[in-house]
Parts: structure tokens; C-alpha cells; sequence
């Protein structure tokens, strides 16, 4: 028995070791083509001769966000293959969403502009693929005020084309989208939120204490959708990425809190050459923010449940969304708009000034919302 069982752990060894070369094969593929750009050459004839494809396909689609229009981007992906298909049916739940979202809202979008950049393209058989990055400002007014607001989100695009008669069309698309996870507002109640909304005032944050302002000030400059051009798509380089390998939300909150708040690092909440489980986990980064002292909960639970007490958070403070019983993202409050509801940065996806629960407003998800104790 013993002869039989330790031939089969020696007979398991190569096996997992097969198995884990694959895996992380596999993997490293995945991060060169969806994340690390940078690392590919850039043709600049095919970027010059693409680039103005990408540039028409963006105008379109922003035009049918704008106009609630799912019909007009139809042409533009091959309804013949599954993944053109999926492409185009989840623009069309955006679209959707981003509508159903304003109507919760009491606000009409009056414009959306992008800004992007191509980084390389590559063509093979026939097909193109097209790797860009984009900054998105939606610009949007209540309906009883005549006040404008804007949001920014920066998105990292894969994109294949064919070729169709005289048009190029989409076949698949991948990004980071920042409105994922929360495709479905049926179940609020949205007229009785939407009420109270529109009754709010603006706030004035002026009395900030300095490292609150310091906070704010480093979230705004490198969230990569920064109001300073020059920062577009720019992380602090003295930290890692983690945007491939399980997300940068944390890491970037961390960030904000030490380098702009000026909270020193200590044994729990750490960064040497890479961050330890409370810098970088969103979980263990809420649960160390509450129970070292540095962070008080305001409120927990749904959107309905927290949504007036939202008007409490001020400039530096968290919000942590919970999904499926764990918190699965951070993000700093940077601001609020003309009605006083509160705006926030963060990474994955990239935000600037985005309504704290644009892209969180499902059912199933609830909201940590901490005071920070700066």
C-alpha cells in the first residue's frame, strides 16, 4: 500500500507541474493582449489608418448612448458570429442602464465626448485587432436646475474587426466596463429616491482640513481619467499595477490615504516593493480601516437603505461595495455635484467625479459607507 501510494504522488508531481506551466502560459497571454499594451510594437501606418475607424465607431456610439438609440449601433457588429452578437448586446443593456439610471436620478445627459488613444494594431488574416484607450466625459443637468455636472471614466479596449463591403465591423470586443455590475435598476424604487434627490442642495466642502485636501488632490491626479489631460491613463509609478492580476481599487484607495492623506504605513497596512493583504485586498482593506480606529461606519446596507445618509460623506472618505457578502471595491469621495450627491475616484474601472453609485445600483449590492478619520 505504501509502494502504491507514493508511486502515485511521484506520477502526480509532473502532472502539476504540466498543469501550472499551462495555466500560467495561458495567463501571461491574456495579460499581454488585454493589459499590457505597452509592450507591443506600434505600427504607425496601420495606427494612422485605424485610428480614424476607432474614432467614427466611438462618435456613433456615443451618439446612440445619448439619444437612448440601441437601433443605431446595430450596424456596426456582425450579427452572423456569438461574439459580435455579445458585443452588441451589451452596449445595448448600457445604454439601457445609463438611462434607467438617469430616470432614478432626475437628470438628462446634454452631451457625451471621448477622448481616446490608439496603441497598437495588429493585423492578421484579414482581421484587425485594435488595442485603445479611452477618457468618456458624459456631461448631465437635473430637470428642475439648470446647473451642468460631468463625470469622466477611462476604458481599455481590445477590439477585432472584419472587413464588410465597404465598412469595417466589429466581431469582438473586450473592456474594462464600469457599468458591469449593475445592469438591472428594476427593483428600485426609484420615484420615491428620485423625490429626494432633486430636493437636495449643493454642499461646501471649504473647511476640508489638509490632509483631507491632500487626498482629494492626489485621487483627482492619478485616478487615469484625471482633469489634468497630461495624467490621462497615469498610475503613480512607484507602485505595481494590479489591474491583471485581481485589480488596482485597493491599492489606489491605499495610496490616496497614505501619500495624499499622510496616513503612515504600519505592520498591518503596508507597502514594500508590494502591498500586504489590508493594502491591497478590498475586504481585508475595509475591515482593517474600521477596526484600527482610522475609519467609522456611517451606515451599511442597500441603496434605499443608505442613500440619504450618502449626503453625510465628505472629500477623503470610503465607500466599500459589498457583492455576495464581501466587498469586492473601494472607492475615495471626491466631490458632489449641484445637488449634493456624492462623487467618487477610483481604479477598475478608472473614475473621476463619478455618482457614487453609477454602475453599483443592483439589488444585490450593498455599501460600506466610512468616515475616515484624517
Amino acid at each position: 500500500m505504501f509502494i502504491v501510494f507514493r508511486m502515485k504522488r511521484l506520477l502526480l508531481i509532473p502532472v502539476l507541474f504540466v498543469v501550472i506551466v499551462c495555466l500560467l502560459f495561458i495567463f501571461n497571454e491574456h495579460q499581454n493582449k488585454l493589459v499590457l499594451w505597452e509592450t507591443v510594437p506600434v505600427n504607425s501606418e496601420l495606427t494612422e489608418e485605424y485610428t480614424p475607424i476607432v474614432e467614427d465607431i466611438i462618435a456613433i456610439r456615443n451618439q446612440a448612448m445619448l439619444e437612448q438609440n440601441a437601433e443605431a449601433i446595430k450596424p456596426l457588429y456582425n450579427q452572423k458570429t456569438t461574439y459580435g452578437v455579445w458585443a452588441f448586446k451589451h452596449e445595448e443593456k448600457k445604454i439601457k442602464y445609463l438611462h434607467q439610471w438617469a430616470d432614478k436620478q432626475g437628470v438628462s445627459f446634454t452631451d457625451i465626448e471621448t477622448a481616446f488613444k490608439v496603441r497598437w494594431v495588429k493585423k492578421n488574416s484579414g482581421k484587425i485587432t485594435v488595442n485603445f484607450s479611452a477618457v468618456t466625459e458624459y456631461t448631465y443637468a437635473y430637470e428642475n436646475q439648470n446647473d451642468s455636472n460631468s463625470l469622466r471614466i477611462a476604458t481599455y479596449h481590445v477590439l477585432d474587426l472584419s472587413p464588410e463591403l465597404e465598412n469595417w465591423i466589429i466581431t469582438k470586443e473586450w473592456y474594462t466596463d464600469p457599468f458591469a455590475d449593475s445592469l438591472n435598476l428594476d427593483s428600485i424604487k426609484t420615484e420615491d429616491n428620485k423625490a429626494f434627490i432633486m430636493t437636495q442642495e449643493k454642499r461646501d466642502f471649504s473647511g476640508m482640513n489638509e490632509r483631507r485636501r491632500g487626498a482629494i488632490e492626489y485621487a483627482d491626479l492619478y485616478c487615469g481619467a484625471s482633469d489634468d489631460s497630461e495624467y490621462y491613463f497615469m498610475y503613480n509609478k512607484k507602485y505595481k499595477n494590479y489591474n491583471g492580476i485581481g485589480g488596482d481599487c485597493t491599492n489606489f484607495i491605499s495610496q490616496v490615504l497614505h501619500e495624499g492623506g499622510k496616513f503612515k504605513k504600519t505592520g498591518g497596512w503596508n507597502y514594500d516593493k508590494d502591498g500586504n493583504h489590508a493594502w491591497l485586498n478590498a475586504q481585508s482593506f475595509k475591515d482593517y480601516l474600521i477596526y484600527s480606529g482610522r475609519g467609522s461606519v456611517i451606515v451599511y446596507g442597500t441603496y434605499d437603505k443608505v442613500l440619504k445618509l450618502s449626503y453625510k460623506l465628505l472629500p477623503g472618505d470610503i465607500i466599500a461595495y459589498e457583492k455576495k457578502g464581501k466587498v469586492a471595491h473601494n472607492s475615495v469621495v471626491t466631490g458632489a455635484d449641484s445637488r449634493g450627491y456624492t462623487m467618487v475616484n477610483s481604479h477598475n474601472t478608472d473614475r473621476f467625479k463619478v455618482p457614487w453609485d453609477l454602475g453599483w445600483s443592483d439589488k444585490g449590492i450593498k455599501f460600506w459607507l466610512i468616515r475616515v478619520n484624517y
